[in-house]
Parts: structure tokens; C-alpha cells; sequence
């Protein structure tokens, strides 16, 4: 018998931990922070669910940290085994576990400062201590080969095509003359998106494990280079400043390629760029290092405009580089994190930058709901930051088509590929609309068995 339980991204989008189970062996898929509303955000300080010294092996899809974010508190509970993930993955997770460990310091000492929070102390979740002996127990594994984390589960990664080393998990439990076969999707790619290749096929499973965040949504048929450089023109001509909240790991290096593309095409000015991140900075000397791992097929550069570089490309690492972008006025480009607005240096930017007219926020990404970055993008007349409501009167632009999720029709081309549907298929990591809408589509025209399954739930796998 083998059990699975959902432990997170279950009717909702973040805290990704799916808990296998076979002969009494414990392996852990992915390990993610809840981000988001406040009820999601205090699962993270809540007892953990499960006996972390009972696990045997974590597997990770990708290193975003709703995947990856609540590794070091589990080992600050006591988990001491193997972690598993491709090379790439292990580079970028360590960048975003050693930021969010200094976010959460940050932000722990600032409230204690301010004493706007209701706890007396604000302590942080984990340390950096704790990411340090996280980072001892990673095991690179490359993509394509069979590995046994632990017992009878056997395991092999496929490229997911949505973040540089990210994986969909092929899982065999060989304890019957005929294996059980499991796949977790993890966070499934686009076709045709920049900077990644396509999602590989996804092999034949008995029960699958398949993300939903964008199960109800198309993205746009259009050009995501047309968008961003109508979107440019408009903001130069206002005269101030674009500040783009964007994943460190992934985004951020998708965007400079993109404004790279439009500047040697002659399409936006060479106006400055800033990279407002340490961790971005340090995630394209990944991005770079890992060259094979990404899709740099959109189009040819010249020497001036190289990908992910560039003449009047600002990387600013020290707070103070930080404060002295505040000196710009425009037009320029401003990168920082993070992605969903939620921390990091964003908020100062927001802060200074969103009541003025000039300005243009750009929201490039899905903003879960609760997130500062969704109430920028619902046009909230005041957003609360630093426990100050602070006007929003800067222009607010969209370019869905930055996401690195696959929408409805790229998840279907992607379940399409499948031998033989699933005996289950558990949709996860999406919205209870966005799920739904995917399980009613796949019930009703594909004839599949399929479950939304909700936090905690536990099924037994035949």
C-alpha cells in the first residue's frame, strides 16, 4: 500500500508538500512557504503536520519558494536526510533560502524597532544558520536518471520548462511485480515562452499530481515583445520611472533578456536598467553558469546587447546602491523583488514611487490573492506598507504573458501527450476556481477521475 497526503498547494497556490508513503518509507515532493492571505501565511508558523524526523528524502521540482521556503524550518525541527534536485536547482535554491532567511531577519528586527507587530518579540521562521545546514543536505541528481531516495520509491526527472533546473517527477514504487507509477507535475512551462525550453512529454503515470494555477485562464495570443514595448512607450512618454516587481530566480532574468531583444531591435530607447537584487544579480551569474539549461532561440543580439547584460545595465547589490536609485527620475527601469510584492526592496520602491502620476507599476506575474501585488493590480486607492497607508496614483500596467506557468490550453496540449489517461489525477497548486474549472473540463470531455483534494487529505494509492 502507498499513501499520499497533501500537506500544501492544496485549494490554494503556495506551500507545496505532497507526503508519499510506501512499506513505511517517507518521501517529502517539494517543501514550499504558504505565501499570500494572512490565514495561509500563519500555516508556516503552525506545528508542522507531519513527523519531520519520520521523513527519509526530500525531492524538489524547482527552487521558487513556494517550493523550497520551508526547508530550513523543517530542518530546524530535526529533518537530517538527503535532499534531492538537479544542479541547477541546488545553485538557485541556495541564493533564495539565504534571501528569505535575511528578509525574514529584517523585517523581524524593523517591527521590533517599529513595534507594529502583534508579537513581542517578531522572530524570523529560520535563521540563516538554518539555511546553511539545509544547503549540506542537498544530493544533485541530473535530469533523466533513475535515483532511490529511499525503500521501494524510485525516482527520475523530466524538464518542466518553467525555471532554470525545474523538473516534473517521474516516480516508480517497485515493491509488486508491476510498479506504481506517480507523477508530480510540478510547475509546467509554456510552449514557445522565452528563455526555457517546452515542457518534456509527460510519461506514463497511473496517478498524477498536476498544477492549476492558470486551469480557467488563457494567457494572450499576443506578442509578449509587442506588449512590453507598447507598455515602454507609454510610460517614456509619461517621463517616469517602470517598476517591475519580479521573482529574483527566473523573472527577472527573463525580463532582461526581453528588454535586451527590444533594444537591439531598435524598439525602447537605452534608457537605464536597474537590477535592484542581490539575489537577482546572483541568480544570472546561475542563469550563466548554466547556459545549457535555457532557450536563447528568440533572437540574435549584438556585442552592445548581450543577454542578460548589457550597456546601461544598473546591478545593484549594497543597500546603498539600492537608496541611490531613488535619485533617478526617469525614464528608467527598476527590477527588484519581490515577485508578488510581499517583501524586499520593492516596498521601499513602492513606497517612494506610487503616488506619483509619472511613475508606471507593471505587473508581470499571478498575484495570489491577500498579496500587496494583488491589490496593486486590483487598483487599490491605498496600499499598506511599513504600517502606513501609502496612496496608489501611480499608472498600473499588465503583461500576463510574462508568466512562466503554463495557461488551460498549454496545460491540456501538455495532458494530451499522455499514453493513457491517469486512474486519478489530483489537481493542485491552483485557486479553487482555477481547479475546478480544469477538473470540470478534463471529467467532462476526457472522461478522467479527477479530484481537487483539500489540505491535509490523505488517499491511498492502489
Amino acid at each position: 500500500m502507498a499513501t499520499l497526503t497533501f500537506h500544501g498547494a492544496a485549494r490554494t497556490v503556495t506551500g507545496s508538500k505532497y507526503l508519499l508513503e510506501a512499506d513505511g518509507a517517507q518521501v517529502l515532493v517539494d517543501c514550499g512557504l504558504f505565501q499570500g492571505l494572512k490565514e495561509l501565511r500563519e500555516l508556516n508558523w503552525k506545528p508542522t503536520p507531519f513527523d519531520v524526523r519520520a521523513v527519509d528524502a526530500v525531492v524538489l521540482t524547482h527552487a521558487h519558494l513556494d517550493h523550497v521556503g520551508y526547508l530550513p524550518r523543517i530542518v530546524k525541527q530535526g529533518f537530517n536526510r538527503r535532499i534531492y534536485a538537479t544542479d541547477a536547482t541546488r545553485d538557485l535554491a541556495e541564493i533564495i533560502l539565504l534571501d528569505s532567511a535575511k528578509c525574514q531577519e529584517q523585517d523581524a528586527a524593523y517591527a521590533n524597532r517599529k513595534g507594529f507587530s502583534k508579537h513581542q518579540p517578531a522572530l524570523p521562521l529560520y535563521d540563516d544558520r538554518d539555511v546553511e545546514r539545509t544547503l549540506k543536505l542537498f544530493q544533485p541528481v541530473p535530469r533523466g536518471e533513475w535515483f532511490t531516495p529511499t525503500g521501494p520509491i524510485a525516482m527520475r526527472f523530466h524538464d518542466a520548462g518553467h525555471l532554470l533546473g525545474s523538473n516534473m517527477i517521474e516516480v516508480e514504487i517497485r515493491n509488486r511485480p508491476d510498479p506504481l507509477r506517480i507523477l508530480f507535475s510540478g510547475d509546467v512551462g509554456r510552449y514557445d515562452g522565452p528563455l526555457y525550453h517546452d515542457p518534456a512529454p509527460p510519461p506514463e503515470c497511473d496517478y498524477l499530481v498536476c498544477e492549476s494555477t492558470y486551469g480557467d485562464r488563457e494567457h494572450p495570443e499576443t506578442s509578449i515583445l509587442d506588449a512590453l514595448e507598447e507598455v515602454v512607450r507609454r510610460s517614456v512618454k509619461r517621463g517616469g520611472v517602470m517598476l517591475i516587481a519580479a521573482f529574483a530566480v527566473g523573472r527577472a532574468q527573463q525580463l532582461l533578456y526581453l528588454f535586451q531583444l527590444l533594444k537591439s531591435a531598435d524598439r525602447m530607447p537605452d534608457i537605464p536598467i536597474f537590477i535592484d537584487s542581490p539575489m537577482a544579480c546572483d541568480a544570472t551569474a546561475v542563469y550563466r553558469e548554466h547556459s545549457e539549461d535555457h532557450d536563447l532561440s528568440d533572437g540574435v543580439l549584438d556585442p552592445e546587447h548581450p543577454a542578460l547584460a548589457g550597456r546601461k545595465v544598473i546591478l545593484a547589490r549594497t543597500a546603498a546602491e539600492s537608496k541611490k536609485i531613488n535619485q533617478t527620475a526617469g525614464p528608467a527601469v527598476i527590477i527588484a523583488s519581490s515577485g508578488m510584492m510581499t517583501g524586499g526592496r520593492i516596498v521601499h520602491h513602492l513606497k517612494q514611487r506610487m503616488p506619483d502620476p509619472r511613475n508606471t507599476i507593471i505587473i508581470g506575474g499571478y498575484q495570489a490573492v491577500g498579496t500587496r501585488g494583488r491589490l496593486i493590480e486590483d487598483h487599490a486607492p491605498f496600499v499598506r506598507m511599513f504600517g502606513q497607508d501609502i496612496p496608489l496614483r501611480a499608472a498600473v500596467e499588465k503583461i500576463p504573458g510574462l508568466s512562466g506557468h503554463a495557461d488551460r490550453s498549454d496545460l491540456l496540449r501538455w495532458l494530451d501527450q499522455l499514453p493513457h489517461a491517469p486512474k486519478q489525477t489530483f489537481l493542485t497548486h491552483g485557486e479553487p476556481h482555477a481547479a475546478d474549472a480544469l477538473a470540470e473540463e478534463l471529467r467532462t470531455t476526457r472522461g478522467w477521475n479527477v479530484a481537487t483534494p483539500g489540505l491535509g487529505e490523505r488517499v491511498q494509492l492502489d
